[in-house]
């Protein structure tokens, strides 16, 4: 479908110009019937269950050469982890907040910051801290223009493309595990997931006022910006979120509604099938029908 040609248009778009996106270049997949904030009704909110540990170090960016920002000493283990990228707009009531793992492979990232901040962001904390996953690396950004957290998809996805494409330029084993490596990355992944068997739609009923949105499939470029349009194509209301990217899946969970109410049985047996299709076969052109 032309959304997906969009979509990959925008991963060669970042490939071509040092994996660093400006805030004009925004990311785009289609026409939307919008609301003040980009979405058919409602405001987006990505919503995350992590809370912030007590033992976090805060780290203060400081002036360094380019090569020492992002680096760090990799693994004696052969064995690549999983890059994880998330976005959460649940655990600061101001800001938008993304986590970043890597093993224990990551650096300060201010590079990575510097490029948000191309976006027209403010990274206004980092946090960093450990457990068996590896170092987790924590920003919180608002608006450069408003000081507010992040509430366009087209943004959001902006900033998530960002922050793979930096971790793909400073670590190029990374791109073996992503799905963008495919993309744009310099050693694309050597297994590649059937996107019939990974994609899986639910949804179900959370109170009286909303329902919950599960996808899971395969990642790729502008996939956020895809669904919400999809999900608000047949008049659903996008309240909150959270989008995950897990090596070369993506993971997102909706709270959604109808007029304010929950989804009935029906319209969420049709939001589930019009995922699913729209998910299962992405490059799809009208003109083969």
């Amino acid at each position: 479908m032309a959304v997906a040609v969009a979509s990959w248009g925008l991963g060669k778009y970042l490939c071509d110009h040092t994996c660093v996106l400006k805030a004009s270049d925004r990311v785009s997949s289609g026409s939307f019937i919008r609301g003040p904030l980009g979405f058919a009704t409602k405001r987006f909110f990505i919503l995350h269950k992590t809370r912030w540990l007590s033992s976090i170090t805060t780290i203060t960016p400081l002036a360094s050469s380019a090569t020492a920002l992002e680096d760090a000493s990799p693994s004696d283990s052969d064995t690549i982890p999983t890059p994880v990228v998330i976005i959460d707009q649940d655990s600061d009531p101001s800001a938008t907040v993304v986590e970043i793992t890597f093993g224990d492979r990551l650096g300060a990232l201010l590079d990575t910051m510097n490029a948000l901040k191309n976006l027209g962001l403010n990274v206004v904390k980092a946090n960093v801290f450990l457990d068996s996953s590896g170092k987790h690396n924590k920003f919180a950004i608002t608006k450069s223009d408003t000081g507010r957290k992040v509430e366009d998809p087209e943004l959001l996805e902006a900033i998530r493309l960002t922050i793979i494409n930096n971790m793909m330029e400073y670590h190029p084993e990374s791109s073996a595990q992503l799905a963008m490596g495919a993309a744009f990355g310099v050693m694309p992944p050597k297994q590649q997931v059937d996107v019939d068997i990974a994609t899986h739609v639910s949804v179900y009923d959370d109170g009286p006022d909303q329902s919950l949105l599960y996808v899971e499939t395969v990642d790729r470029p502008g996939l956020l910006v895809d669904l919400v349009k999809n999900i608000t194509d047949i008049s659903v209301s996008v309240k909150s979120g959270e989008f995950d990217t897990e090596g070369l899946l993506a993971k997102a969970k909706f709270h959604v509604s109808y007029r304010d109410k929950a989804i009935s049985k029906p319209l969420q047996q049709v939001l589930a099938n019009s995922l699913r299709y729209f998910l299962r076969r992405p490059t799809t052109e009208e003109a083969s029908f």
